[in-house]
């Protein structure tokens, strides 16, 4: 049987794992944004993404599908996963690819603080001093153009941040309770409800069948939504929210190593805020865990 210890080391892994496959998505979602609407990307995504999970563990759904005590937990979950990535998609369509992952990653430091206000949490210092450092290195990855010069693309990521940390946050409170299985599955149902029941309203629907549109929902839907999904719910029955938010900071530095590899202009500011991102991750694991436990 493994250590706490043990099955804490191989979650924290395991959630590097899925930041690579969310960082690694955003080039292939903004090239396919020119031929396919937003909204209707995540429906068809999240629906494909709920195809794959139903096959895959419908023994397990098949019991916990039963019990009521699921529904709100997989309500309030995917409602934020849902929020989350509509205002992070539409911001790509006004920001650079590296530049959303970057400012998405600011859910770092909204974690910790969200921890502490609605569980009362006391987490070490090192969660907090990791935190605040990739926070930093966030900083420093995105800043581009003038001081204040945010515009309609950054403000919109900075909503889908402030979603994932909540997110975040209600994995951790549910995953245990609900089985990772299944409260994965019913973020991506709820997800794919809510996009196709507004993407014919909300916005002129638009698809063209191209490799770069068929490409990027079979990567994000089997990989990047079935798959890291359930790594995470999984993963955060064996560490806490904080320690999640920092290890998944470093999403944006995998981002940037794909939009580099893309072709987009290197920076040097980049490199400084990928060094102190992944020192942050550094800090926290070498200051142990945290005092809290996982909801």
């Amino acid at each position: 049987m493994e250590s706490p210890k043990a099955s804490r080391r191989l979650a924290e892994l395991a959630l590097t794992g899925a930041a690579f496959i969310w960082g690694a998505t955003f080039v292939l979602v903004k090239a396919a944004l020119a031929d396919i609407s937003v909204l209707l990307f995540l429906g068809l995504r999240f629906s494909l993404a709920a195809i794959v999970s139903g096959l895959l563990f419908r023994r397990q759904l098949r019991q916990s599908l039963m019990l009521r005590r699921v529904l709100l937990p997989g309500l309030l979950t995917g409602a934020s996963v849902f929020l989350g990535f509509v205002f992070q998609t539409l911001g790509l369509r006004w920001t650079l690819a590296s530049k959303s992952a970057f400012l998405t990653a600011t859910a770092v430091v909204l974690v910790p603080w969200l921890d502490a206000v609605v569980y009362r949490t006391t987490l070490r210092l090192a969660d907090w001093l990791g935190a605040w450092i990739a926070f930093c290195g966030v900083a420093v990855m995105s800043w581009q153009g003038p001081v204040g010069g945010i515009g309609w693309g950054e403000g919109l990521t900075l909503l889908a941040a402030l979603c994932f940390a909540w997110q975040i946050l209600l994995v951790g409170h549910f995953s245990a309770q609900v089985g990772p299985e299944t409260l994965a599955f019913l973020q991506i149902v709820v997800a794919a409800i809510a996009a196709l029941g507004t993407c014919w309203w909300l916005e002129a629907p638009k698809l063209r069948c191209t490799v770069a549109v068929v490409g990027a929902l079979l990567v994000t839907a089997v990989l990047a939504t079935s798959g890291a999904f359930t790594v995470q719910a999984w993963a955060q029955q064996f560490t806490t929210p904080a320690r999640t938010a920092v290890i998944l900071a470093s999403e944006p530095v995998f981002a940037w190593l794909v939009a580099v590899l893309a072709g987009e202009r290197v920076q040097a500011s980049a490199l400084v805020g990928a060094v102190l991102v992944l020192t942050g991750i550094l800090v926290v694991e070498l200051g142990g865990a945290s005092r809290s436990s996982v909801h």
